[in-house]
């Protein structure tokens, strides 16, 4: 017999007193929510900033669903992906979770980042955003909190060549960002440096550290905030 707890009566997230207190399941409006798991790649759903048009985004073989992003062979080649419309902003008292599982297939000579962040041609150089970001000659990744150019960072790890990682963060809605790699929360930021005035986006980017294609492979990227 099956271990699994059961709750035929349904399960709910609201106050007796509510429109929903009937739903049989928790209330989906209580949080706006973004899951990404890439079964499906539609290239109009992302803004795509590339050195040379001949990089490729697409779908690959895997379990779980991946998309595979393959940049050209000069060093510095990028190939950035943004979600058409930014539809994320930190605030006060509204708890925020960002969480996305990928590799690369040279952790050394690459650049990288993901997380959320404005609209712009330059994802590695970005203004305003929470994400996190490698530099090329180094397989160290950092978490940067970033408003109008000025950033607080914490180190939260170590990549390795053609092997998954999972990166995550939590703004409590108050006054830090904590993080994990692996389902291990580690420390925190202050939120000194919250990007709090500008709406944010899914944003993810690859870029060679020397004269050789390199890849990135996501498996999902998740994001929720409270309403």
């Amino acid at each position: 017999m099956s271990s699994t707890t059961r709750f035929p009566n349904g399960v709910t997230n609201v106050g007796e007193d509510t429109i929903f207190a009937a739903l049989g399941q928790p209330a989906p409006t209580k949080f706006h929510t973004y899951w990404e798991d890439f079964d499906y790649y539609t290239a109009g759903n992302w803004t795509v900033t590339e050195t040379d048009s001949a990089a490729t985004q697409a779908l690959t073989d895997g379990d779980g669903g991946l998309l595979l992003v393959t940049n050209t062979a000069a060093d510095d080649d990028l190939v950035a992906l943004q979600k058409v419309g930014e539809s994320f902003r930190f605030a006060a008292g509204k708890k925020l979770w960002f969480e996305a599982r990928l590799k690369v297939s040279d952790a050394t000579q690459s650049d990288l980042t993901v997380g959320l962040q404005i609209t712009d041609t330059s994802p590695l150089d970005v203004t305003d955003g929470v994400f996190f970001i490698k530099a090329d000659g180094s397989t160290a990744v950092t978490l940067r909190v970033e408003k109008n150019n000025t950033a607080s960072t914490a180190s939260v790890g170590n990549m390795a060549d053609d092997t998954f990682i999972t990166l995550a963060f939590y703004y409590d809605g108050v006054s830090q960002v904590q993080y994990a790699v692996n389902g291990v929360v580690g420390g925190a930021v202050a939120t000194t440096n919250l990007p709090d005035d500008e709406d944010l986006t899914v944003s993810f980017a690859l870029q060679n550290g020397e004269a050789v294609a390199k890849t990135m492979t996501v498996d999902y990227i998740f994001v929720a905030k409270e309403r």
